[in-house]
């Protein structure tokens, strides 16, 4: 099997001839390829050249093209700062209060420079690579999140807490989520195999169970499922401890979902290994990043004998790796799948 193959059959439930491997690398792929984050995400051909580089040295399965978390915060007016070499980041929001939202515009994103240089790095990557890695076009927040860097997260959180606005909170969010749906769709025509948004100030480190879902998850549902219409695969990303919110992600509508190191990996396993195919969950930054490879391999075994009795299983690291990980780590952890028995 190729990886492309290999991530496919994950996804459907069907036995891979080994477990396939798909890495959450940007900043990592960057610093290896000698180019800086700036021109990285300025331009498609760079950031393609790093994706592939990357898939090649390391035999990768599949490439997750990510150029940060605020790309569409960006395209509907929240203040971005564009470092040299890290990141983009949000500072400040856009809309300084909750009625605020009665007046918002639709947008074009599709106009938005830095959502033309994201999906065309992955256009890019599909002609190259396609036939071989399985492409995945991440497409940046959910709308519980891009509400988020709308406000302000602080601000946002205290919105949905108070009660008190719902029927504007819900216009907000609403908003959010034909803004994530149009990203989907622009990223559709890319031939990317799979679509997939991170939304982890909805997780339990930030936002009760409860709250998660009435104010995320159906939005999280709806966007699942613009993914299905689209014909492509989809997968969600949440950071942190999702114990607490595990049944509830199940019910999304999602063919994976991407779950951080915190999180119990033998419920994890026990809750989804039938129905939902587990992406994760190895800690990028205290394993991967500052780690010896002899507890990259400890810490993959572990991971590969949990999912033993389930091919609905595909290794990454639980969140972004950083920048300056080692890379006898990542081979360190890509020997060892292909070793385990």
């Amino acid at each position: 099997m190729n990886g492309k193959e290999r991530i496919q059959a994950a996804l459907k439930g069907h036995r891979p001839d080994r477990t396939p491997v798909m890495l959450h690398n940007f900043m990592m792929a960057a610093r290896e390829a000698g180019v800086t984050m700036r021109q990285f995400r300025e331009d498609p051909r760079v950031m393609a050249r790093c994706f592939g580089q990357a898939a090649e040295r390391y035999g990768l399965d599949g490439i997750m093209v990510d150029v940060d978390t605020v790309t569409l915060a960006g395209a509907v007016g929240v203040p971005i700062d564009l470092p040299e070499d890290n990141p983009a980041r949000s500072h400040g929001s856009c809309l300084p209060t909750l009625d605020a939202v009665r007046d918002l515009k639709t947008v074009d994103i599709s106009s938005y420079e830095r959502i033309q240089v994201w999906t065309e790095a992955v256009a890019i990557l599909v002609r190259e690579y396609g036939h071989e890695l399985f492409i995945r076009g991440n497409c940046d927040q959910s709308p519980f999140t891009l509400a988020g860097e709308m406000r302000g997260l602080d601000q946002w959180l205290m919105d949905v807490a108070a009660g008190e606005n719902d029927e504007l909170v819900h216009q907000l969010l609403n908003y959010c989520t034909g803004v994530t749906c149009q990203f989907l769709k622009l990223m559709a025509k890319t031939g990317a195999h799979m679509l997939s948004n991170g939304d982890s100030p909805a997780g339990p480190d930030m936002l009760s169970p409860r709250l998660y879902g009435v104010y995320a998850l159906p939005y999280e549902q709806q966007v699942a499922a613009c993914s299905h219409e689209l014909g492509l695969p989809y997968l969600l990303h949440i950071c942190g401890k999702t114990d607490r919110i595990l049944k509830q992600m199940a019910d999304i509508g999602a063919e994976a979902l991407e779950i951080d190191f915190k999180t119990d990996i033998q419920l994890a396993h026990d809750l989804l290994k039938d129905k939902i195919t587990f992406v994760g969950n190895i800690d990028p930054s205290e394993v991967l990043a500052r780690g010896t490879p002899a507890l990259v391999k400890q810490k993959t075994e572990e991971l590969l004998d949990v999912f033993a009795d389930s091919p609905r299983f595909i290794l990454n690291a639980g969140c972004a790796l950083p920048a300056d990980t080692p890379a006898e780590n990542i081979r360190a952890m890509c020997a060892c799948v292909r070793n385990h028995s």
